[in-house]
């Protein structure tokens, strides 16, 4: 049977509190949607959540409410989806990258060397918390802005040895949250952005809703309670009541099912232990990884050989991701291969392996045996067993 890398995880209760919702007098702009964004703010230990239609919304609203603008220069990673640098783009941005560390995220120490970055944009790759602290601590006059959309519930241990939620913006301005189907938890489609600063939370609930004012108080003229003022343009980037419904019990089944993503890589990681040619990549030392992705690396000259032939069983490993640098729109910025090299080497040997909540212990065997198989079909050279061990 068909084993995908990743599928949203549904049960009764999420049914239930649909088919609810869909009967609720509002089905968008009510009560509902408070409620989850209620709970998910305490969820992270943030003051403020904003739900918005996408991951990518989020992104749009997070930048544009912190003011990034025509010329500004925002600094991102390169392993990462493409809508991270793009929704940049969309606020007249110029995008910049810089290389990422061992474990795919942005590296503290490639960021002090670029220049005045006005925003800098830290990805939790796979769900593995980045190194908060020392990338603001390396562009201190900078914004920086958490893509968490892979890491939901993940948490790190701060330098006063606070453990420290994702999402909780300790050590940053906001942060951004995707609950596509296949992230930790889903909404279908949607995403958030936390924040612990209520002129950004205010900003970005006006900017998910064209921009439009609706207090009183802060209007120029005005003229009855059905009154609303446009000071800025913004989009319909909101977030259903039916969506919303959902992503509430999704978000009461966070705990289990993001322990039940630990349990898989840690099968994964002891699977592999002994395993010549393939290191998983695993989360920093005082962190704990949401596990949205179990990425391995493995000998370049075999990643297409492998990828094909657990594809061929129907395992449906996947790549994260094609450095977005690279892409032909950026490169056309004038971004250019040799620019990150770690994470150019890094993508040449990475697969993401299945990874959800519903796999089972045959499943994970199932993967480790083909894994297995395929890099025995063709033995990677010592140097390249000896350079993965190593990472």
């Amino acid at each position: 049977m068909p084993l995908p890398y990743s599928r949203q995880t549904i049960g009764a209760a999420e049914v239930a509190a649909v088919a609810h919702a869909v009967g609720d007098a509002l089905l968008t702009g009510g009560p509902t949607l408070a409620r989850f964004e209620a709970r998910l703010a305490d969820t992270v230990g943030a003051r403020f959540a904003i739900a918005v239609s996408s991951g990518t919304a989020a992104l749009h609203v997070a930048y544009l409410a912190a003011g990034v603008g025509k010329g500004d220069r925002v600094l991102t990673a390169p392993l990462t989806f493409v809508a991270t640098a793009n929704a940049a783009v969309h606020c007249g941005a110029d995008v910049a990258f810089a290389d990422v560390d061992a474990r795919g995220s942005l590296d503290p120490a490639a960021v002090a060397r670029v220049e005045n970055p006005a925003f800098v944009v830290p990805v939790h790759f796979a769900g593995h918390p980045a190194q908060l602290e020392a990338i603001a601590a390396a562009a201190p006059s900078a914004v920086v802005i958490e893509d968490a959309c892979h890491a939901l519930g993940a948490t790190y241990r701060d330098r006063d040895g606070a453990w420290r939620r994702i999402g909780d913006c300790a050590h940053s301005a906001m942060a951004v949250f995707s609950f596509h189907a296949v992230k930790t938890i889903t909404t279908g489609e949607g995403g958030a952005i936390t924040t612990n600063d209520a002129l950004l939370a205010g900003r970005c609930r006006r900017l998910r809703d064209h921009g439009l004012v609706r207090d009183a108080t802060v209007m120029q003229a005005p003229d009855g309670p059905w009154a609303y003022e446009l000071h800025e343009i913004g989009f319909n980037y909101r977030l259903t009541d039916i969506q919303a419904a959902l992503g509430l019990v999704q978000l009461d089944r966070l705990v289990e099912m993001a322990a039940a993503r630990t349990v898989i890589a840690r099968r994964y990681t002891e699977a592999f232990a002994d395993l010549p040619g393939v290191s998983l990549v695993a989360p920093a030392p005082d962190t704990r990884s949401s596990w949205h992705l179990v990425p391995v690396r493995v000998p370049a000259t075999r990643r297409r050989a492998v990828y094909e032939a657990l594809r061929a069983q129907g395992i449906g490993v996947q790549v994260h991701y094609t450095p977005v640098h690279l892409q032909p729109f950026y490169r056309r910025r004038g971004s250019a291969a040799g620019d990150c090299p770690v994470a150019e080497t890094f993508y040449g040997e990475e697969l993401s392996l299945p990874c959800f909540p519903g796999m089972t212990d045959d499943d994970v065997r199932r993967v480790v045996a083909a894994l297995t198989a395929a890099l025995a079909e063709t033995p990677a050279p010592q140097d390249e067993i000896h350079a993965h061990h190593a990472c």
